[in-house]
């Protein structure tokens, strides 16, 4: 004969007494979104029994609705909500209501210490069931596990320092929460006052939420319905559920098709690259259902990784219910799924910058790294990525950004090529000296000042029949060079100086020359005619521990005065110290503006040096 367990009363850890103390005392108006917890709880519980019952076939009831049921009692002020979900044993009740996520508990003190307010913070931090405090004198769960062989188990608390567990009786699967509400809480024994905070919150569960013998929710998920009836505060409300983010999203993409694959989606671009802390979607991947059975919670076969920012939920009733992992990815339905999906995103931002390029601009702030990866990464829908890049450029105005679109418009009549330099900012890139012939000539150049955007153009070497060319390259052909001006320094002493270049360089360098494209700027740095991949050359250094700089001509400017007055010295017989350390520290100079020097601390010496040459000039 098997004995009854005993009933066992546990303390609460010291941290969860205070919060339940802070719980009970809230006098804050917005109590309603304890029922929004408990139903949102219920739902998962559903999900959960849905997909245990796909891979098991010993469920307990396995005909029994799934169903959430509210269930008020005026006279005797409580209120019941029961789900026929996958149900609880009695450690499952002890882990998931007796305990608190490691830090959970102490971060959600610290935020209303902070004066968020109680709506925006639960929920986040794996409190959402004790919210049920704010209205509750006392709390009852009673839950059966799926598993036929399991018990059942009352879980009792007070909001006091301890619950109690003890056997129940419970003939069906599920959990049965039963609140004695509180005097000034009696109004969540109302049945209007139920389905008022069911509508507002919880209207999209995909489950049917009983009030009596009453649906109250709408049940069709928000993502089903048509885009034209979905409102910006229905998006908005289902957003905040979904994601616990209450900072409204950038762009909602609502999609509804059946062919080539029968899809339902409704996605969202947040506001933030990255989740918080506390955020309630854990990793990148969209909910995927299928005929409104949850299959995967973070899917993340659905979108290039690229665009793996996105959130939402996808559903379609073209995959097998029976679906694991693995076949989901090798499935063709899938893939079909994730071409129709890209495509709409990326047309989706297409026509928000047409429609509001000031908010495109905020995605392109925030996400213009994820394109950048797109056109690296993925071969297919480079052509489809180009339109959504946005750059700085020579010739825009301060913090304006251009599109490939815009360049091209307004290209020289003669000009077949798509100039860009790069550099660590746009002050650098402006003070560029590879941009003297640029401004001489009016070219427009496009400033790539992110170090994603070395790798960016491996993927981008042409738009509408325009080649890409890097405005540091030798030569460029737009235009003839400009005539040679009066002033240069002689042939002479520019030789000199080219060679006492060469002896001081020696092996940094490859070649040293005169240079007829440069006009404000006394010296270049540019690649070798055979260098390969040398765009890369500055991510290198951040990222190499052994970076070695690479060897570049260094190009010189006969008209500039400091390489006049640099070869005239030489060839008066001047110091060669001085003579010496200006050509490393033009040499470095330009190193500097590519990017490339690897430790530039190490100038201030020779600076120094030559600032005392100059002042003590006699």
């Amino acid at each position: 004969m098997t004995s009854t367990p005993a009933p066992e009363t546990v303390a609460f850890r010291a941290e969860i007494r205070q919060l339940l103390d802070i719980l009970v005392h809230s006098l804050y108006t917005d109590r309603e979104i304890f029922l929004r917890e408990l139903i949102s709880n219920a739902s998962d519980a559903l999900h959960r029994l849905q997909f245990e019952m796909l891979t098991n076939a010993h469920v307990l009831d396995p005909e029994a609705e799934l169903a959430i049921r509210l269930t008020p009692d005026k006279e005797a002020r409580t209120l019941t909500l029961s789900d026929t979900g996958i149900g609880m044993t009695h450690d499952e009740l002890v882990e998931n209501l007796g305990t608190i996520a490691h830090s959970g508990a102490s971060a959600f003190l610290k935020s209303l210490q902070e004066g968020q307010k109680m709506a925006d913070v639960i929920g986040r931090f794996g409190v959402g069931f004790y919210s049920v405090f704010m209205v509750a004198e006392e709390v009852r769960v009673t839950s059966r596990s799926s598993r036929p062989e399991a018990g059942a188990w009352t879980w009792i608390c007070r909001g006091d320092d301890t619950f109690q567990l003890e056997p129940a009786e419970r003939a069906g699967r599920g959990t049965e929460i039963v609140i004695k509400l509180k005097e000034d809480a009696a109004e969540f024994a109302e049945g209007y006052r139920l389905e008022q905070v069911v509508h507002k919150h919880s209207d999209f569960v995909s489950f049917p939420i009983y009030l009596g013998e009453k649906t109250v929710n709408r049940r069709t998920p928000l993502w089903r319905q048509p885009r034209s009836e979905i409102t910006d505060e229905a998006a908005g409300e289902f957003y905040k559920q979904l994601t616990l983010d209450f900072q409204a999203p950038l762009l909602r993409i609502a999609m509804n098709t059946d062919s080539p694959v029968q899809i339902y989606a409704l996605l969202f671009v947040p506001a933030k690259a990255e989740p918080g802390m506390f955020s309630l979607r854990k990793e990148a991947g969209l909910k995927l259902y299928s005929r409104k059975v949850l299959i995967q919670e973070y899917c993340k076969d659905l979108l290039p990784n690229y665009l793996r920012f996105l959130q939402g939920v996808v559903e379609s009733e073209d995959l097998p219910l029976n679906v694991s992992r693995e076949t989901v990815q090798s499935n063709k339905v899938m893939e079909r799924i994730k071409n129709a999906l890209t495509h709409k995103v990326i047309e989706s931002l297409k026509e928000l910058a047409a429609k509001d390029p000031e908010k495109y601009g905020q995605f392109w702030a925030v996400y213009g790294p994820f394109i950048k990866e797109g056109l690296a990464t993925d071969p297919a829908s480079r052509d489809k990525l180009k339109p959504l890049l946005r750059f700085p450029s020579s010739q825009a105005a301060e913090g304006e950004l251009v599109s490939l679109a815009q360049y091209v418009g307004r290209l020289r009549p003669e000009q077949r090529e798509i100039y860009y330099l790069l550099a660590d900012d746009v002050r650098t890139a402006a003070g560029s000296p590879h941009l003297d012939y640029f401004r001489q000539q009016t070219i427009e150049v496009l400033f790539f000042t992110d170090p994603l955007d070395s790798f960016m153009l491996s993927g981008l070497q042409a738009y509408e029949g325009f080649t890409f060319k890097n405005a540091a390259d030798a030569e460029v052909s737009a235009a003839p060079p400009p005539a040679p001006e009066a002033g240069a320094a002689p042939a002479a002493e520019l030789t000199d100086l080219i060679a006492r270049f060469k002896t001081q360089l020696g092996e940094r360098i490859t070649e040293v020359r005169a240079s007829e494209r440069l006009v404000g700027s006394p010296l270049r740095l540019v690649a070798p005619a055979d260098s390969r991949d040398h765009e890369m050359d500055r991510v290198r250094r951040l990222i190499e521990k052994d970076f070695a700089v690479p060897k570049r001509v260094v190009e010189l400017n006969p008209r500039h005065a400091l390489i006049q007055g640099l070869a005239a010295r030489l060839a008066a017989g001047g110091q060669d110290a001085l003579v010496n350390d200006a050509i490393e520290q033009l040499y470095e100079n330009g190193l500097l503006l590519e990017g490339l020097h690897p430790n530039p601390a190490q100038m201030v010496g020779r600076i120094h040096s030559l600032l005392e040459a100059a002042v003590n000039r006699r």
